[in-house]
């Protein structure tokens, strides 16, 4: 029987062991991390505080910022620490928190990405039942079921993962904890236990972009019947860049997860799971907060309170 506390940690590689490309790495994950840091919870603060935005559609987004926030907080400031410590290291558990933490908020966004996808059909397709079809209990069970989805196909892999062995080289060319780079160093012969959770993923995650695709089929031929210009364009500014940041989000995450295990480092590699770890939780507030005149009217009146009080 295959020992499996034998690896009992392992070595993030990362971008690069050249001291300039690390300073710079280090520079840009700071920089990266720091912009969604301040995108986010600002979002989550004005979707709270402010009544005029207690709708469905910045429900969503409130609880969107939130994954964000997490998705990059699971990974970065650890990257961070480890380049300034100058110790690469992540222990058995700590890797293993981070694959389930990293699966976890990366499905409950997409799936959140999809109720907002359903939230705007509702809203542009049936304006007249809106209210009915997006009444508090139907957003409250989106948003529960997103959490509850995630949340299983999360430890599905994790499960799947580490029932492998890891006896051999404990190196990962990665900064996380990701799972195709875990199963390429793992021991055992037979991948099965985790390939199956990757294919119900991918299965789960394209019938996600078919029905996104479908709602946005529906939603653009009802623009098109829009009188005004203004009125199209308005509804183009709000679904095309959720429409971008969710083909972003999905394909790049599937083919990280479908290209073939392979052992030998590859630059390309890192940057696909940049894409989807770090690109979405940095541009969403941009796309949902800068793009939306109510978010920056509500912005607005927020910092007048806190500078009046001041």
């Amino acid at each position: 029987v295959t020992n499996l506390t034998v690896v009992t940690e392992f070595i993030l590689m990362g971008f690069s062991t050249n001291e300039n490309i690390h300073i710079l790495q280090l520079v840009f994950f700071f920089l990266i991390y720091f912009c969604a840091l301040m995108g986010n919870v600002l979002i989550i603060m004005v979707t709270t505080l402010d009544q005029n935005l207690h709708t469905p559609m910045y429900y969503f987004l409130n609880n969107l910022s939130f994954w964000d926030l997490c998705l990059i907080s699971i990974t970065i400031p650890k990257s961070i620490a480890n380049s300034l410590s100058h110790n690469n290291s992540i222990s058995f558990i700590g890797c293993v928190a981070q694959v389930f933490l990293v699966v976890f908020s990366a499905t409950t966004e997409l799936h959140l990405l999809t109720a907002m996808c359903f939230d705007r059909c509702a809203a542009i397709c049936h304006p007249l039942h809106y209210e009915i079809i997006m009444n508090k209990d139907v957003c409250v069970h989106l948003t529960v079921a997103s959490w509850l989805g995630g949340g299983l196909i999360a430890l599905m892999h994790t499960v799947g993962t580490f029932s492998l062995s890891y006896c051999g080289s404990n190196i990962v060319h990665q900064f996380f904890c990701d799972i195709p780079q875990l199963l390429a160093i793992s021991c055992s012969e037979n991948l099965t236990r985790e390939i199956v959770p990757i294919i119900i993923s991918v299965v789960l995650d394209i019938c996600c972009f078919i029905y996104i695709i479908i709602s946005y089929v529906n939603i653009f031929s009802t623009v098109k019947k829009i009188p005004s210009t203004e009125g199209q364009s308005k509804a183009y500014c709000t679904c095309l860049p959720h429409l971008v940041v969710v083909i972003l989000f999905l394909f790049t995450g599937i083919f990280a997860y479908l290209k073939p295990i392979s052992g030998i480092p590859s630059i390309s590699d890192l940057l696909i799971s940049m894409f989807y770890t770090m690109v979405p939780p940095t541009v969403n507030p941009i796309i949902y907060s800068l793009r939306n005149n109510a978010m920056k009217m509500s912005l607005g009146r927020l910092l007048k309170i806190i500078f009046t009080k001041n």
